[in-house]
């Protein structure tokens, strides 16, 4: 228990000395908190110094656990929300389930990520915005990544099936991925 402590602790450290100033712990009181462990928690990160953006980081999604899915995840909003508070909720609870989140897994979020945004889905990327130090937090002989959670559209995420991550990861950067606009348009051609 007392490591599960110290691993939430350090990470939350982690995050707020990364962005250069401290988060505001939000819990989501309703849905699958059974899952979660009893001290999982999501930071918000106002506007900072790194970035121009709220950012949302879950805190011990993965304590406790002792296979090697251990990742955390943070996403990025153009204004503060609750939504993503249960949007990461409900990721962080379906990670401790037996089949695990990881890298380049998308996740069917059932609803727009925010407002009316046609992104109903996500997909876990490497921190590209971030700078080196950020995506690995070491704690007791292990490696835990925090990753980014890209909300994207239906037809993104059947792109990523068919052509592979990769070819994703090209077409966000060959179309400019505006990922912090929920009004943003499918980058997949025709739709």
């Amino acid at each position: 228990m007392k490591s599960t402590l110290d691993y939430i602790n350090q990470l939350e450290q982690h995050y707020q000395q990364y962005y250069g100033i401290e988060g505001v712990k939000h819990t989501l009181n309703k849905g699958p908190r059974e899952k979660l462990h009893p001290d999982f928690y999501i930071l918000e990160f106002p506007p900072n110094r790194r970035h121009g953006a709220f950012v949302y980081c879950t805190v011990g999604m993965s304590a406790d656990r002792t296979d090697d899915n251990l990742i955390e995840l943070f996403v990025f909003s153009p204004k503060s929300d609750p939504k993503l508070v249960e949007l990461l909720t409900y990721c962080a609870s379906y990670h401790r389930t037996s089949r695990p989140l990881n890298i380049h897994h998308t996740v069917n979020i059932g609803q727009p990520w925010l407002d009316n945004s046609g992104c109903d889905h996500a997909f876990i990327s490497l921190p590209y915005l971030e700078e080196e130090g950020f995506e690995i937090l070491s704690f007791e002989d292990r490696e835990t990544h925090c990753y980014w959670l890209i909300p994207i559209t239906k037809e993104e995420r059947d792109y990523k099936v068919e052509n592979g991550c990769e070819a994703l990861e090209e077409l966000f950067e060959e179309k400019e991925l505006d990922y912090i606009n929920p009004e943003r348009k499918c980058l997949v051609m025709g739709k």
